[in-house]
């Protein structure tokens, strides 16, 4: 008896870990008071003063003169260490000797890093993906598994509150999106 207890433990065991985890909406990753801040943020039109919000050399990070809520780093305690699968975009960081990017930011929308505004630090996620992917097209949406860690961020391009070391990175299927 206890050796079936064993198999049938070690099958839903293996079956959980091959089972994608759960899926994380990029919401989740802002504490309550950030969501709503965000939520009753006025509209940031292109042409006003915001603009400055776009910093001098590009890429995303946050210039002067945003609504506090668009600098936000705090994070969801609760999300540490936690196994989830996050749908985003790529902004290419790092590649090895193929040409795969086995480093880059994951943004909640496509084009971020030459939208106005960027996305706060906490809607910035790091990737370190060893394996590397072929990054052809920024434009198209992907999937992120992998364990969930706040780890400040900071360089050139941008500040981020989070970073994953991927376990998988795949495309996103239309039917995905549905």
């Amino acid at each position: 008896m206890p050796r079936l207890f064993a198999a049938v433990l070690f099958c839903f065991a293996t079956l959980a870990l091959a089972a994608p985890p759960a899926e994380l909406d990029w919401l989740e990753l802002m504490p309550a008071a950030d969501r709503k801040a965000l939520e009753e943020m006025p509209e940031i039109a292109h042409d006003s003063p915001e603009n400055a919000g776009f910093s001098d050399a590009g890429g995303l990070k946050q210039g002067a003169g945003l609504p506090e809520v668009m600098y936000s780093a705090n994070t969801v305690a609760a999300l540490d260490g936690r196994r989830i699968r996050l749908g985003g975009y790529p902004v290419p960081l790092e590649s090895d000797a193929a040409g795969r990017s086995t480093e880059f930011f994951l943004v909640p929308y496509p084009g971020a890093c030459i939208h106005v505004p960027p996305p706060p630090p906490n809607q910035i996620v790091l990737v370190r993906f060893a394996k590397g992917i072929d990054l052809a097209d920024i434009y198209a949406p992907l999937w992120v598994d992998g364990p969930l860690r706040i780890e400040p961020v900071s360089n050139d391009l941008a500040d981020a509150a989070y970073a994953i070391d991927a376990e998988a990175v795949l495309p996103i299927d239309e039917a995905d999106l549905e």
